[in-house]
């Protein structure tokens, strides 16, 4: 039974490697996305620039159209103006020709805002960009590295999972069904350190004369509390 206790110790410490290997292996996706993230944040930010962008280039060009349908009224008005007969009738037709112009310049005001408008977004997309560019060279060198890291564990579960095929291949079948039983119950840890007369699962005081035969390391032993298989690890 000593060797069983001994095997199911081994067993318990290639498990929580195996279990930490495939944690991080799991987590790494994870751990990507969250990366990507203020990614994604900066695109959204640099389409929402773009959007008003583009806005402002079409109300640019609806101003131009109606700057150059003022224009042309202008220069039809102002080629009538041989063809008025009285002073009455040129005063009007100046008056006329002079509040289409208060109308162009206003539309040429407004043209210019908007050119500086389309000015400032275009520099604020130019540097979303930059950012955008910065931020996904050092998410590309993240995610490389922990692809790397990933293959890395992967290639160091096989090992581990062969070494464990060797234990298990020399365990007691109804003991090891009462191993996995616990694994699976608590998170991957069966095989626990009894200390001080503590079980190091759940903290539980053991009994006394219990304590005394864990540290002998002869027999499988439960904890009374949370069943975990207890074992005493000899400093010297």
């Amino acid at each position: 039974m000593k060797e069983q206790l001994e095997r199911l110790i081994e067993l318990q410490k290639i498990d929580s490697k195996i279990l930490d290997k495939k944690r991080m292996i799991d987590e790494i996706p994870l751990r990507i996305s969250e990366a990507e993230f203020p990614l994604n944040e900066s695109q959204t930010a640099i389409d929402k620039i773009k959007q008003r962008h583009d806005s402002l280039e079409l109300k640019k060009r609806g101003k131009e159209k109606e700057l150059d349908d003022i224009n042309e009224k202008i220069k039809k008005l102002k080629a009538r103006t041989t063809e008025i007969k009285t002073n009455k009738e040129y005063q009007a037709h100046l008056k006329e020709i002079e509040s289409i112009d208060k109308e162009r310049s206003t539309v040429e005001d407004e043209i210019l805002i908007v050119m500086e408008e389309i000015d400032t977004s275009s520099k604020e997309i130019e540097l979303g960009r930059a950012k955008f560019r910065t931020e996904k060279d050092k998410i590309e060198a993240l995610k490389k590295k922990l692809e790397s890291e990933m293959l890395e564990a992967e290639r160091e579960l096989l090992p581990l999972k062969e070494a464990r095929s060797k234990i298990v291949g020399v365990i007691d079948e109804e003991i090891y069904k009462r191993y996995i039983s616990l694994f699976e119950s608590y998170n991957g840890v069966a095989v626990i350190e009894a200390k001080d007369e503590i079980c190091q699962g759940c903290n539980m005081n053991i009994p006394p004369q219990l304590f005394v035969e864990i540290k002998k390391d002869e027999e499988i032993i439960h904890c009374p509390q949370c069943r975990r298989i207890l074992y005493y690890k000899n400093s010297t």
